[in-house]
């Protein structure tokens, strides 16, 4: 009895753990803030139902896809990006359901787009991720915000673009994932 007891009150704390979904207003706001001011309006959200699905909580008109805090966590971090790096992106969300983290995710999305298996543009595509410690939905703010910029250039090298292949100074673009599928150049603003 007590063993049933026990298993009855973990199936309802699994519950009510996945219930700890921000509004689907407030997810938009949050995600909205990563994009530049004036492609917000037109951008496409998407964001998490209660029970920790993803789906498109707003329908946008432009290239822009954003995507909502992921419930669950401590953190925040919501990012907005072209919508040529969606199957990218779908494709390292659906490797963390299947348990798949890091390199191993890394190495089988970049081998995927150099088979032809995975789709991604060979043009640059731009990624803004921003990230705090929170949201405060009263104020509609991030606290403790920090916005930096990712532009994919799958098979770029140093020699291609001109960039450094180490962090520069802080502001600096370089260029991270040389030669590689996933290429991308990475500008991290002054904190």
């Amino acid at each position: 009895m007590l063993a049933v007891v026990f298993l009855f009150a973990l199936l309802v704390s699994n519950l009510l753990a996945t219930f700890d979904v921000a509004p689907a207003k407030a997810q938009i706001a949050s995600a909205l803030l990563a994009a530049p001011e004036e492609r917000r309006e037109d951008a496409t959200v998407l964001g998490y139902e209660q029970d920790s699905a993803l789906v498109t909580l707003k329908n946008g008109s432009n290239d822009l896809v954003c995507l909502a805090d992921k419930p669950g966590d401590d953190t925040f971090s919501v990012a907005c990006y072209h919508e040529d790096l969606e199957p990218f992106m779908a494709r390292g969300r659906e490797l963390l359901l299947q348990g798949i983290t890091g390199a191993k995710r890394r190495d089988i999305r970049f081998d995927e787009i150099k088979n032809g298996e995975l789709s991604m543009s060979r043009e640059p595509r731009l990624l803004y991720v921003l990230t705090g410690s929170g949201f405060d939905t009263v104020k509609g703010v991030v606290t403790e915000p920090y916005l930096r910029y990712v532009i994919y250039l799958p098979f770029a090298t140093a020699e291609s673009t001109g960039l450094s292949e180490g962090k520069g100074s802080p502001g600096a673009p370089w260029l991270m994932g040389a030669g590689m599928a996933g290429a991308h150049i990475m500008i991290n603003p002054p904190k």
